[in-house]
């Protein structure tokens, strides 16, 4: 693994705290910036590239960035989940539906632990879900966020969880 520089760290997290006041060219810019600073091949800066790129909606860039960062194997647990869930919803965007559909299937096979917890687990699911629904799997889709959401009701946790099972 790369070594982390807290301070790149911290300066490419102030810019996505300020990314929605950003026009999408500058945010592009200001990520290619600070990833400028990482080895050209490294992995954060792969993603962060991907990221800006997504965020400006410039889908037509992000898939390879993504992928390059998935492939590397270098980046940390999370930001590898974010990859994956950002590429799939690439994908999903672009109508390559079951490529989104196994992404996000293999992400959520993966089990990836982070602070004791699937590192977004739930947020894969409700990706999954959307491309579900894309695919015209309304039902299956339903089921599928039920099921994310039914943990966190306070109330009627384990009958929804049953419902979305059925």
């Amino acid at each position: 693994m790369p070594v982390v520089d807290p301070q790149w760290e911290a300066r490419i997290a102030a810019l996505w705290e300020r990314a929605q006041s950003l026009p999408p060219d500058e945010l592009v810019r200001a990520a290619d910036a600070l990833a400028d600073e990482l080895e050209p091949n490294d992995a954060r800066a792969l993603f962060e590239r991907a990221c800006a790129r997504d965020t400006a909606g410039i889908e037509s860039e992000v898939e390879k960035y993504y992928r390059a960062a998935l492939a590397s194997g270098q980046l940390d647990a999370y930001r590898s989940s974010r990859a994956s869930i950002q590429l799939a919803s690439t994908l999903r965007i672009l109508g390559r539906l079951k490529e989104s559909e196994q992404l996000l299937v293999a992400e959520l096979d993966r089990h990836v632990e982070v602070g004791g917890q699937r590192a977004l687990h739930d947020e894969a699911r409700a990706a999954l879900a959307l491309t579900y629904v894309a695919e015209g799997r309304a039902v299956e889709a339903a089921g599928l966020a039920l099921s994310a959401l039914a943990p966190y009701l306070s109330r009627y946790n384990r009958s929804m969880a049953a419902n979305a099972a059925e």
